[in-house]
């Protein structure tokens, strides 16, 4: 329980740090009160977390052996990718991730003369950080941690990651958003893929 909280807990917290579902609360939080922006966004991280452990359950009916071996090989490839992707990455990499964020909100708010009500902001912060987070590394991640660990402690530990990184972009995101280096956070990120891959295959002997 505590090994399935705390590795969800550290994958989210260091893996959504600075990525385009921070920013995209980060620009929400700007120009909407905060606290509807986090509750939009964190209930959309959350409802992804959910959907991802069930299926990580799903994909645990599967043999032990083939469930073991996945998990290492998913987790060190993901991170051997993600220190590839940071070697690679200019500079200007975090202001390409932010520049992503901002062409999603505008598409999204396409008329910004009308006042928002409570709903179409929550439903707003909900949608765009949904289907930000479809697909992303983190969704993945979870899903191999939920089909190997305690569903339990991996949901507690990822909706707090994400919880975390939430009030970090609505509340102070403006003033670190252009500290944070999207190259180091990678970095940061493919090493701890790689730990987790090194643990499991120590773990499964």
């Amino acid at each position: 329980m505590l090994t399935a909280f705390t590795a969800g807990l550290l994958l989210i917290t260091i893996s959504e740090l600075g990525d385009k579902t921070f920013f995209i609360a980060v620009i929400l939080s700007m120009h909407h009160p905060r606290r509807l922006v986090f509750s939009g966004v964190i209930a959309a991280l959350a409802a992804m977390t959910i959907l991802s452990v069930a299926f990580g359950q799903v994909v645990s009916f599967l043999p032990k052996q083939i469930i073991h071996y996945a998990e290492i090989v998913l987790f060190i490839a993901f991170g051997l990718k993600l220190i590839y992707d940071a070697n690679k990455m200019p500079v200007s990499a975090t202001q390409e991730v932010v520049e992503e964020a901002q062409e999603a909100v505008e598409k999204a708010d396409l008329d910004n003369s009308q006042p928002k009500s409570v709903w179409s902001i929550l439903l707003k912060s909900f949608i765009l950080t949904f289907i930000a987070e479809w697909g992303d590394r983190t969704q993945i991640a979870t899903i191999a941690l939920a089909a190997s660990n305690n569903p339990i402690g991996v949901t507690v530990g990822a909706i707090l990651g994400h919880a975390i990184c939430a009030a970090i972009a609505v509340i102070g995101g403006k003033l670190i958003a252009g500290k944070i280096s999207e190259r180091q956070i990678t970095f940061l990120g493919g090493f701890l893929f790689i730990i987790f891959g090194i643990v499991a295959a120590i773990e499964g002997k």
